[in-house]
C-alpha cells in the first residue's frame, strides 16, 4: 500500500483519479485500487461520504431487497433499459453480500428496504473507507477540482486547489478519470454540480438538473399543528384540475411545512410538473380498506356505543389524537358535542372527510430537502458494461451524475454500489 502511495507522489502521470468522496467513488476507487491500479481519489470536502452519512435518515437505505435483476430495473423506469449491462455484474445480492463480508450485517425493512443492523449510516462509511485503505487507495481530502481536460495524448488533466498545502494550485495529469461528483441535492454536503460544467465542455449532452424525491409544501395552514405525525397506509391520490393523475398507498409524514414521507417522496416529481401548469389537490383517505358505507356503519356504531360522550374523544379511537383538533375545525363542529347530538350531515361529511382529506400543494422544497436530484449525463453517451463515456474514452462516469430517475427505497445507493463497482473493475 505505502508503495502505491508513494508512486502516486512520484509518477508524472498516475493510472486513475476518482473525483468524489461518495458512495460510488469510494466503492470505484477502492475496486480500481485492488485491481493494481494506482489511484488518487479527490474529496473537496473535509471528510468523505458527508450525503451517505445523512442518507435514509442517518441510517442509509444501502438497498432494496429484489434479487431478481430485471423487476429491479422496472423500478429505474425509462434508465432501466441501460443498466441492464451493469447490473448484470454487481447488483442487490453482490451489494448485501459485500456488506455482510465487512462486517457490516443488514436487516430488512418496509418495502425491502435494506438498512444495517446498527443502525446508523457510520458503519456503512467506515466499510468503504476501510476497503479503500486496505486497497491502497491514496485520498487527499480539501481538495477541490477546478477543472479536468483532455490531453492530446489521450491523457487528461485535472486541476485543483489543495487548502492543505501551502501552495494552493495544483495539477495533475492522469490516464483514466471517475467522475464521481453527484447531482445538487443537498448541496452543503458538496454536490454543487460542477461536474455537469466538466462534462458540457469535454463535449457531452447533461440534460437539466432538476431535484426528485423532494417534502411537499402544503398551503393549509392548519397542517402546521400536525408537524411529527406519520399516517401509515393511507391511499394518496393526486388531482389535477379535479382529474385524478395518481393514486398510491403508503405513509404520510406531516412536518412543519407540509408532508413528506417515501410515498410523497416518489411522487414529488410528478406533483412538481402538476403544479406548473394546474391547481393540484392531494386527497388523503384514511381508510383505505373500507368504502364510504362500511365506514359510515363503523362511525355510527362508535357513535351509539359511546352516545353520552363527546365527539372529540370518540374521534381518538378512530383517528390519531393529534389529527382529531384539525377534523374538527374542518367540519366546523364543536368537540364537546355529545354523541348523541351528532347530526346526519355532520356524520355523512365526516366520512367525506375521512375518505378524502384535502391538502393543497404549494410547491416543491429546493434543493437542501432533496434526497436526490433528478437530471445528469445522458445514458446514451455511457457504455454500461464499463461505465466508460462514448465521448470521452477513458472517462468513467457513475452516481447520481447519471440521468436516472429512481423511487425512494434504496435504489440510489444501489445505483452507487452497481456503477461504482463496474467503473472500478473496468478503468
Amino acid at each position: 500500500m505505502k508503495q502505491q502511495r508513494d508512486k502516486i507522489e512520484h509518477e508524472a502521470i498516475i493510472d486513475v483519479v476518482v473525483i468524489g468522496g461518495g458512495p460510488a467513488g469510494m466503492l470505484a476507487a477502492a475496486r480500481a485500487s485492488e485491481r493494481g491500479r494506482t489511484v488518487l481519489l479527490l474529496e473537496k470536502n473535509a471528510t468523505l461520504g458527508k450525503k451517505l452519512l445523512i442518507s435514509g435518515g442517518g441510517r442509509s437505505n444501502v438497498t432494496n431487497n429484489t434479487p431478481d435483476v430485471r423487476t429491479m430495473l422496472a423500478r429505474y423506469k425509462e434508465g432501466g433499459k441501460f443498466l441492464f449491462s451493469a447490473f448484470s455484474q454487481f447488483a442487490v445480492i453482490e451489494s448485501m453480500l459485500y456488506f455482510e463480508k465487512r462486517a457490516v450485517p443488514l436487516k430488512e425493512e418496509n418495502e425491502g428496504r435494506m438498512f444495517p443492523k446498527s443502525n446508523t449510516a457510520q458503519s456503512v462509511h467506515d466499510a468503504l473507507v476501510s476497503h479503500m485503505k486496505e486497497s491502497g487507495v491514496t485520498v487527499r481530502t480539501r481538495c477541490t477540482v477546478t477543472g479536468v481536460t483532455k490531453d492530446p495524448d489521450g491523457s487528461f488533466s485535472i486541476s485543483f486547489q489543495d487548502t492543505n498545502k501551502p501552495i494552493s494550485n495544483n495539477s495533475i495529469h492522469v490516464r483514466a478519470v471517475i467522475l464521481a461528483t453527484g447531482g445538487t441535492s443537498h448541496p452543503e454536503t458538496g454536490s454543487t454540480g460542477e461536474g455537469f460544467t466538466w462534462l458540457a465542455k469535454l463535449g457531452h449532452t447533461t440534460i437539466e438538473n432538476n431535484f426528485a424525491l423532494v417534502p411537499i409544501a402544503l398551503k393549509d395552514e392548519w397542517v402546521t399543528r400536525l408537524s411529527g405525525l406519520t399516517l401509515n397506509d393511507v391511499k394518496l391520490t393526486v388531482l389535477s384540475d379535479g382529474s385524478k393523475k395518481i393514486t398510491k398507498v403508503g405513509k404520510l409524514l406531516f412536518t412543519h411545512f407540509g408532508v413528506s414521507g417515501p410515498t410523497i417522496l416518489n411522487m414529488s416529481k410528478e406533483i412538481g410538473e402538476l403544479l406548473i401548469e394546474s391547481d393540484v389537490t392531494l386527497m388523503v383517505d384514511l381508510f383505505p380498506k373500507l368504502d364510504h358505507q362500511e365506514l359510515r356503519t363503523k362511525i355510527q356504531t362508535a357513535l351509539a356505543d359511546e352516545s353520552n360522550k363527546m365527539l372529540k374523544n370518540t374521534l381518538r379511537s378512530l383517528v390519531p389524537s393529534a389529527l382529531v383538533t384539525s377534523l374538527l375545525i374542518l367540519l366546523h363542529v364543536d368537540g364537546e358535542t355529545s354523541n348523541h347530538s351528532v347530526s346526519t350531515e355532520t356524520r355523512k361529511a365526516l366520512v367525506l372527510l375521512l375518505k378524502a382529506l384535502p391538502l393543497h400543494p404549494s410547491h416543491l422544497l429546493g434543493a437542501d430537502k432533496a434526497v436526490i436530484s433528478s437530471g445528469g449525463v445522458a445514458l446514451a453517451e455511457v457504455d454500461f458494461k464499463t461505465m466508460e463515456s462514448r465521448i470521452v474514452p477513458k472517462l468513467f462516469l457513475v452516481g447520481d451524475i447519471l440521468n436516472v430517475d429512481r423511487p425512494s427505497g434504496g435504489y440510489s445507493l444501489q445505483l452507487c454500489w452497481t456503477t461504482g463497482y463496474v467503473a472500478g473493475s473496468s478503468v
